[in-house]
């Protein structure tokens, strides 16, 4: 191909995107309610703000649960969220998630 085919392609192509961009239109949807609620305790308000901001509370209480899972495993998940996810979570909240996980599930 010579340089004035390329040239004539790359705006055609810029163009039909172009035409798609101005023809999108938003989405929008209803999310379904949630059907649990964490259980109380403290730093239940600490667990909302930062897990509820990706996390149902169906999907929190539907984590695992036993003898295994204790501190140190719900210490590596919230480290895991944060380091590996991303999770603006404020270094001085993440004894407390711990904590709330730790006792409640």
């Amino acid at each position: 191909m010579n340089r004035s085919t390329l040239l004539t392609l790359a705006g055609f192509a810029t163009l039909a995107l172009g035409l798609v961009a101005v023809n999108a239109k938003p989405v929008t949807y209803t999310l379904p309610d949630d059907t649990a609620v964490l259980k109380p305790g403290p730093n239940l308000d600490v667990v909302q703000g930062n897990c509820g901001a990706c996390h149902s509370a169906d999907y929190i209480q539907t984590q695992p649960r036993g003898p295994k899972f204790s501190k140190d495993f719900w210490q590596a998940e919230v480290t895991k969220m944060i380091n590996v996810y991303g999770a603006p979570i404020e270094p001085g909240d993440v004894p407390k998630i711990v904590d709330y996980l730790t006792a409640a599930y």
